[in-house]
Parts: structure tokens; C-alpha cells; sequence
């Protein structure tokens, strides 16, 4: 037995001894009114927190509510006290509880008026208010005819959510090619990419993700992976240029994608640039080498795709020996 578990038995064992001692002493309603009476002290003291904090922030709809809670706790703790109207106590826990049943409900669609919640989802539909409607088939778990209410109030994300949880891949990419189109904005490019491709129509995967390169570009490598695995060549070749076009700029800003640029030249066949980049990349790993003796291993890498075993074996040998 840890400490922890040794602790928490002797406090239990100490309580329950203590109730044992008070019901012995005093009885069983003594007992009683003493744990409604410490609740009812603790819930006074939240209720009347909540109450100077809601009067401080001006929110007197609310303030009014936890007024009502701290006058009843108040009333309920006097009565543990005096214990002259015993079944006032009760009453006023059954209206805790009632009020804590109908909170959860409300909690549960806080969107919905209170005709709202008490009608079918079907009835709703039926009625032409679809955004209510897709509330409640959205919580049934009934998450197609949901999207299809959503879709016809034009809410669109909510609608392709629903898809996505139906496991209705392209309805979903769908809508988000549909938003990217509608908005503007390249996130819903990616979006429709995604679903796009956990549909399995990679074609339109491929379209929609160079969609999503033309504003952040260091994806059209991406794109052209993808439209090579689909046996798009020419296409594949464009977004390999688009790639090698970023690439470059970063190269002439930060060395390491030198690298990068030489594979892409490699891929395009353009083995004189691809040699010209590898230089430029075994120049920038030397550099850092003087700094940080890891990188004599791309320095190696670099050296051995130009076909400078000497080299490459002299930048291997430096690499091992800081190893």
C-alpha cells in the first residue's frame, strides 16, 4: 500500500468515525442537518461570489438568478439551524435539482428557443427551419440529414463537419472547395485536399492542394508528388518547376535548400544545374561544419553527388572522427 492510498483510508476511516460518535451522541438527524447545513454554508458562499462578481460586471439578468440561489441557501442553512420547517429543506433541494435538470437541457442547445427544443427535428425541417432542424439531427447523431439542413441555411463548415463525421468524404471536400471558392481563403484549399484524398479521388486532390501551393508554396513539391503518383506528368513537371522557383529564393537566403534545389534540377534532368547547386550546398555545409562538426556528413553527401570520392571521403573521415 503507497502513502497516498494509506492517507486517504485513515482520513475515511477518521470521518466515519467521527459521523459514528455524532450519531451516538446526538442521533441520526443531527448528523443530518450538520452535512446539509456545511453544503448549504458552501453553497452560499458560491452563490453569493457568483452574485458580486455578476452586480460587478453588470450582468443583472444572471445576477438575479444566483440572487435566487443565495436567498434559498441562506433560507435552507437557517433551517438546518433551527430545524423548524424541516420540509422546507427538502423543497428546496428538489428545486436545486430541478433547476440542475433543466440546466443540463438548456446547456444541451443553447441555440434553440424554447419551442425549439420541445419540436422534432423532423417537425423543424418540415417548418422550413432548417438550422434548428440540423441542431437536432446533428445531436441524434444523424449527422447526413444534419449537413443537408445546414447546407440549405448556407452554413457551409457546419455542414461539411457533419459530412466528415458521416464519413462522407467528397460531399465534405465538396463544400470546402466550394468555401475556398466563395472566401477566398487558401485554408479551405488544404481542407478539400484532405477530404479530397480520403475519398480517393486524387485527381481532385492534386488540383485543389495546387489550389493551396499558389498562396503557400513550399507545397508544390507536394503537388507534384501527387500528380506523378496519379501519372499526371505534365502537370507533375509544372509544380516541380513551381517548386524549384521556391526553392531557389529560399537557397540565396538560407544555404540548406540548396539541397533541395539540386534534386529538383535533378528530377527535370538539368544535371549541370543540379551539379552547379550541389557545389553551392557542399560550400554552405562547410561553413557550418567549422561551427558544428555534424554537418561534414552532408558535407560527404554533397561531395559524392558530384563524384568527388577524394572529397567525400575526406569530409566522411571528419565526421567519424567527431563521432
Amino acid at each position: 500500500m503507497d502513502r497516498l492510498t494509506a492517507v486517504l483510508l485513515a482520513v475515511i476511516a477518521g470521518v466515519l468515525a467521527v459521523a459514528v460518535a455524532i450519531v451516538h451522541f446526538f442521533g441520526i438527524w443531527f448528523l443530518i442537518r450538520l452535512i446539509l447545513g456545511f453544503c448549504f454554508l458552501g453553497l452560499t458562499l458560491v452563490f453569493g461570489v457568483m452574485f458580486g462578481i455578476l452586480i460587478y460586471a453588470k450582468s443583472f439578468k444572471y445576477a438575479l438568478l444566483s440572487s435566487l440561489g443565495l436567498v434559498s441557501s441562506v433560507y435552507a442553512l437557517y433551517q438546518c439551524y433551527t430545524w423548524q420547517n424541516p420540509m422546507h429543506v427538502l423543497y428546496i433541494i428538489v428545486a436545486y435539482l430541478l433547476a440542475l435538470v433543466l440546466g443540463v437541457w438548456w446547456i444541451s442547445e443553447p441555440d434553440l428557443s424554447v419551442s425549439e427544443r420541445l419540436r422534432s427535428a423532423t417537425s423543424l425541417m418540415k417548418s422550413g427551419n432548417y438550422r434548428a432542424a440540423a441542431r437536432k439531427f446533428e445531436k441524434k447523431g444523424d449527422y447526413v440529414k444534419a449537413a443537408e439542413c445546414y447546407v440549405k441555411v448556407g452554413m457551409l463548415e457546419s455542414a461539411a463537419w457533419c459530412y466528415e463525421k458521416a464519413e462522407k468524404f467528397e460531399k465534405a471536400a465538396e463544400l470546402y472547395e466550394k468555401l475556398a471558392r466563395e472566401k477566398g481563403e487558401s485554408y479551405y484549399w488544404k481542407k478539400a485536399y484532405e477530404f479530397y484524398k480520403k475519398a480517393g479521388d486524387k485527381v481532385k486532390a492534386a488540383k485543389c492542394l495546387e489550389e493551396y501551393a499558389k498562396e503557400e508554396p513550399w507545397f508544390w513539391e507536394d503537388v507534384a508528388k501527387l500528380y506523378e503518383e496519379i501519372g499526371m506528368m505534365e502537370e507533375a513537371e509544372r509544380a516541380w518547376r513551381k517548386a524549384l522557383e521556391y526553392y531557389v529564393k529560399e537557397a540565396k537566403e538560407e544555404g540548406v535548400f540548396w539541397k533541395d534545389v539540386a534534386k529538383i534540377y535533378e528530377k527535370l534532368g538539368d544535371k549541370e544545374r543540379a551539379k552547379d547547386a550541389w557545389r553551392k550546398f557542399a560550400e554552405y555545409c562547410e561553413k557550418e561544419a567549422e561551427k558544428d562538426p555534424a554537418w561534414w556528413k552532408h558535407v560527404a553527401e554533397a561531395y559524392e553527388r558530384l563524384g568527388d570520392t577524394n572529397k567525400a571521403e575526406e569530409a566522411r573521415r571528419k565526421y567519424e572522427e567527431r563521432k
